[in-house]
Formats: C-alpha cells, sequence, structure tokens
C-alpha cells in the first residue's frame, strides 16, 4: 500500500472512530446499526464499483438514528453536497432495504470539535460557488506569483466523469489545505484538459475565503509555471541572492508549480526545487504541481524527487468524453448570452475532440464573426468560418468511424451494428451507417455487408434506397443524415 492510501485510510478509520463514538441509542441497537451500515457499504461497493466507491464513498461513516432519520457524516463540506447529490438517492434506497424503519437519510460533515455533527450544515446546501475573483494575499512580494486568471474559477470549471477525481481533490486542498493524504497534490493529463484551470479555481477558493494561518497572516499562495521557478532560481544565482530566493518561497503556506515537466533534464534547477519541496512539506505547507505524465512517467526527473512527488495525491484528468464537451460548450456559450444552436455544438463536440482550450477558441471565433457581422451562427458558417481548423482534424473515413459516430447519435450500442436485431430503433440507425459508408468509403457493397456482421450486398443496396427515400420524405430526418455526413467529412 503507498503512502497516500495509508493516509486515506487512516483519515477512513478516524471518521469512523469519530462517528462510532456518536451513534446515538434508538429502537435499533448499535451492534445490529453497525451491521447494517456494513451490508449497505457492500451493496454500494458492488453497485459503483471499486474506483468510483473509494473516490466518493469509502468516508461515508454513520452517526446516528433518531426515529426514522439515519444521520451519515462526511469530513468535508464538498463531499458532502457531493455525495447528497449523486448518491443520496442510492444510499437511502439501500438503508430502506436493510432498515424498513428508515424514512430518510441525513448527510452532514464531520464536526470540528465535540462529540457530535454539525447539524446546523443541511445537506440541501448548494455547492460553494466562488464569487467576483480578487488576487492572492496582496501584501506578498509581487515576484512570488503569477498572474491568476480570473476566468478560471471552481464554478466555471465544467464536471464530468473524466475530470471529477481531479476536480475533487482540489476543492478538497482549498478546502483544507495540506490535510494528510493531499499533500502533495499532483494534478496530471494532456494539454487543455483543465489542470492549470484547477490550480487557479485552488488560489482563487482560498483568496475569497481569506483564511489566517498559524502565525495569524493570511494564508499566502505562490502559483507560478516551472519554467518561471527557474528563471527566478537562475537570477538569485546571478544576483547572488539564493538565500533570499530560498526564504521568500519557503515562507508562503501554499507553493503551486505548473508544467513541472519542463524541469526534465535541468539537475540544478531540480535539486532546488526537491530542497523547497522539503522545507514546506516539513513544515506543514501545501504543495500542488500539475504536469502532463504521472510523477512514474516523468523520465528525465531524478527518483527521489518523483517519488516524493508520488506520496501524496495523484489526480489524473482524462480525455473529455463527447457529453463533457458539449457540457463545456453550453456552459461557455450561456456564460457569453450567445445562442448557438444544439446542431452546431454537437458538430463542434464531434469534430474537435483532444482539448478543450482549441473547442472553446473555435467557439470563440464563431461566436465573434456572428457578432461582427450580425449574423446566426449557423452549421454552414460554422464550416465557413473554421475551415482550417476543421482541416487540421481531418482526417480518411472508415467504417469503424461512420458506426461509431452513428451509434453515438441515435444513443444504441455499437456491436448493434452487426447484430441481428431487427426493431426499428435499431434497424433505421444500421441503416443510415450503411448508406453513409457507401457515400463516403470507397468500399464495395459485399465489404461494407461485412462490416455489418457478414450482411449481404443486397442488404446495404436495400438500406441506401430506404435511406435515400425517408431523406425526400422527412426533412427531420435528412436533416439528421446530413449532419452526420458532415461531421464524418469535413
Amino acid at each position: 500500500m503507498d503512502l497516500g492510501a495509508r493516509r486515506l485510510q487512516d483519515d477512513d478509520h478516524e471518521i469512523q472512530s469519530t462517528a462510532r463514538s456518536i451513534i446515538s441509542p434508538g429502537p435499533t441497537d448499535e451492534q445490529t446499526l453497525t451491521r447494517q451500515w456494513a451490508n449497505v457499504r457492500a451493496r454500494l461497493q458492488r453497485e459503483v464499483g471499486d474506483v468510483e466507491y473509494r473516490n466518493w464513498l469509502k468516508q461515508v461513516a454513520l452517526a446516528s438514528l433518531d426515529g426514522d432519520e439515519l444521520t451519515v457524516i462526511l469530513p468535508t463540506r464538498f463531499l458532502r453536497d457531493w455525495v447528497s447529490k449523486e448518491y443520496g438517492a442510492l444510499l437511502t434506497s439501500f438503508w430502506q432495504a436493510e432498515n424498513p424503519s428508515v424514512r430518510r437519510v441525513d448527510i452532514r460533515t464531520r464536526p470540528n470539535t465535540g462529540t457530535a455533527p454539525d447539524l446546523a450544515e443541511p445537506t440541501s446546501a448548494p455547492l460553494p460557488m466562488a464569487p467576483a475573483p480578487r488576487r492572492v494575499a496582496d501584501d506578498r512580494p509581487a515576484e512570488n506569483a503569477a498572474p491568476l486568471d480570473p476566468r478560471f474559477t471552481f464554478d466555471t470549471f465544467v464536471v464530468g466523469k473524466p475530470n471529477e477525481f481531479a476536480y475533487a481533490c482540489a476543492r478538497r486542498v482549498a478546502e483544507n489545505p495540506a490535510s494528510a493524504g493531499f499533500n502533495p497534490l499532483f494534478l496530471y493529463g494532456g494539454v487543455g484538459l483543465g489542470k492549470t484551470h484547477l490550480m487557479h479555481g485552488i488560489a482563487w477558493e482560498l483568496s475569497r475565503r481569506n483564511d489566517i494561518n498559524r502565525n495569524g497572516r493570511p494564508v499566502s499562495v505562490a502559483y507560478m509555471s516551472a519554467e518561471k521557478f527557474m528563471y527566478r532560481f537562475i537570477n538569485a544565482l546571478r544576483r547572488q541572492s539564493t538565500l533570499e530566493f530560498k526564504n521568500e518561497l519557503r515562507s508562503v503556506d501554499i507553493l503551486m508549480i505548473d508544467d513541472l515537466q519542463f524541469l526534465i533534464g535541468k539537475d540544478n534547477t531540480q535539486e532546488e526545487f526537491f530542497h523547497t519541496f522539503n522545507a514546506l512539506i516539513d513544515s506543514g505547507k501545501q504543495i500542488v504541481v500539475s504536469a502532463d505524465k504521472s510523477p512514474s512517467d516523468l523520465s528525465g526527473i531524478e527518483d527521489r524527487l518523483r517519488t516524493r512527488l508520488g506520496c501524496g495525491m495523484v489526480a489524473d484528468l482524462h480525455a473529455t468524453t463527447y457529453e463533457l464537451r458539449i457540457s463545456i460548450l453550453e456552459a461557455k456559450a450561456a456564460r457569453a448570452g450567445v445562442d448557438v444552436p444544439a446542431r452546431v455544438m454537437e458538430f463542434l463536440a464531434h469534430k474537435i475532440t483532444p482539448n478543450v482550450r482549441e473547442l472553446e477558441g473555435a467557439l470563440n471565433r464563431l461566436v465573434a464573426h456572428a457578432n461582427l457581422f450580425d449574423r446566426p451562427v449557423t452549421l454552414e458558417a460554422t464550416q465557413e468560418v473554421l475551415h482550417d481548423v476543421l482541416r487540421a482534424y481531418d482526417r480518411r473515413v472508415t467504417i469503424e468511424e461512420i458506426q461509431k459516430r452513428v451509434a453515438e447519435h441515435y444513443t444504441i450500442k455499437i456491436s448493434e451494428m452487426s447484430s441481428a436485431r431487427r426493431a426499428r430503433n435499431i434497424a433505421r440507425p444500421r441503416q443510415v451507417a450503411m448508406y453513409l459508408a457507401k457515400q463516403l468509403t470507397s468500399r464495395s457493397l459485399p465489404e461494407i455487408g461485412r462490416k455489418f456482421g457478414n450482411r449481404d450486398h443486397t442488404t446495404v443496396m436495400h438500406a441506401v434506397s430506404r435511406v435515400t427515400e425517408l431523406m425526400a420524405q422527412d426533412s427531420g430526418f435528412a436533416e439528421d443524415v446530413e449532419l452526420l455526413r458532415r461531421m464524418l467529412e469535413s
């Protein structure tokens, strides 16, 4: 078991111990209640899977049963709100199946002191939203940090399956810096997936709360890129002011270094960062680092530094899904107050897949063009304005790609493209995919048929004929097929 996992386990044991000490006596004795809780936890783990259970539900602890209301607790407000929103109904259902006397499950935060949960914290409270951002620690040395982007706050970060764990870790650090198991926090993922956004979000949240450190001063945050860290270190060497540089960085409460991979091969800067890292960790200060790879995959970083980076919480941001890209576009369009048709968003979400920055940039460009020329945002205008961006994503269309896109569009399983099922909700998308395969590839009819469950070429001919006929009769259906064709062809 690694150090981070052991710390999380220790945290969990502490929560469970606290909870056991506050279980209220009631019609169900404590031993029976504990057994029921173990059964509920086991069902939750089976239902959501090991990873999701460990990320979100492992720290839920039983607190009390008072009449028909059962109370469970969590260590932070963020976890409480998330569990209440995402798993509250499931938790209640499992408890009612285990103990029919339970009519309501109340989810609250663990108290900081005392022996009872903070019952002033209602589960219906919304997720904390950051207000208009302001600078972090205005009285700190100006060189200590790079400027923070006011757009990059927690409330503007769109959460989905690929990034929800990293988001939760960032919120945890912002709420409770230097907590066990989360120091250091190492965020990693590809370009444009939100690492920098989350780091700025942490800084803005700390600024908003204006917490006081152990010395009675506002919590200070230093955020900078690894490149700037190296530049400042080299300047300090040249000016013979390395002691001032060391003292300045080691006096902050939270140090955030972005794009650590920049230090690969730069041995002297790595050495200084390693000592700064140790000094801050030993002093109970929080460190947040981002990179394009996990610590274990950062070749060119010293083993001792790589080991230290991986001893806290490591959270990755996966490539975006289609659903997350749609959510990002909807959120950005709503903030800009611009009406972007759903078909345009679907087109962009299908075409620009690897990089959120490029996706947002494409939407910005499209909206700016519409505003400048006072024209509506349409699918045709999108292809015209973004022709150079879309060309970069051009690739040879394959039957497999066609099947995947059509299955996503009609929300069926891709395996249904080759299945023997003839239900209309399956057969019609399959015919559309065959039609597009004939239009967009150079494959022969027999070759296309083989890709669709070894069907005969006459089946493909019938599909092409039927789709052509339906397009002439139904304008809505024709628009659907045209949208799919544009997505695949452009």
